[in-house]
């Protein structure tokens, strides 16, 4: 009896453990793409040349796309397909100078993100 209180203890520990890492982790990640999609957005109203624009929209890409990488591991995929497919349309709009029609997008990306974040938070509203 003794034995397998042990073995939960060690069990939820171990699970309590790795969930709080992976949260540090998308908290950092979701953090930093945001404050990138936020200098990008006032970077669009001030209507900057669109090669500097294409620079932050391709590090914003290759950041998300190496954070995609490990966050696919413990996230679900749809959510992390949203955020890819916003940012390709993003830079779609960016390319062909659509700036009005990429502002939204920015903001879309950013409450998606914070969705991301919100969903594996450890809480109770998450775990009932």
């Amino acid at each position: 009896m003794a034995k397998d209180i042990i073995i939960c203890i060690v069990i939820i520990s171990l699970i309590v453990c790795f969930n709080i890492v992976t949260q540090k982790h998308t908290n950092n990640k979701i953090r930093e793409t945001t404050e990138n999609l936020e200098e990008l957005r006032e970077a669009i109203l001030e209507e900057k040349a669109n090669d500097d624009l294409m620079g932050k929209i391709q590090k914003i890409n290759e950041q998300w796309e190496n954070a995609n990488k490990k966050m696919s591991y413990y996230i679900e995929h749809d959510e992390l397909e949203k955020v890819k497919t916003e940012l390709a349309e993003l830079s779609a709009n960016l390319e062909i100078e659509e700036y009005s029609q990429a502002l939204p997008i920015v903001d879309r990306t950013i409450y998606i993100l914070e969705h991301i974040k919100e969903k594996v938070s450890l809480n109770l509203k998450n775990i009932f």
